[in-house]
């Protein structure tokens, strides 16, 4: 083989490594926007549970018992 197929070859490795490290950053970004969606679609729940809750008095936790227990 001459030195230019060698050459050749070596940049036809290393694009294909190229190739293959770019595909698994493409899915690991698709992955991670997936989850991006999730956790705003929960925090949007959560916020709307909180606005729709009624507001109790004093302060006081919804399941804690009164002072005077």
């Amino acid at each position: 083989m001459s030195n230019t197929e060698d050459r050749f070859i070596d940049l036809e490795i290393k694009i294909a490594h190229q190739e293959h490290l770019v595909e698994s950053l493409g899915q690991r970004i698709y992955e991670q926007q997936q989850q991006i969606d999730k956790l705003e679609q929960l925090c949007a729940a959560l916020i709307q549970h909180v606005r729709t809750q009624p507001q109790n008095g004093g302060g006081q936790l919804p399941h804690e018992p009164p002072p005077h227990y």
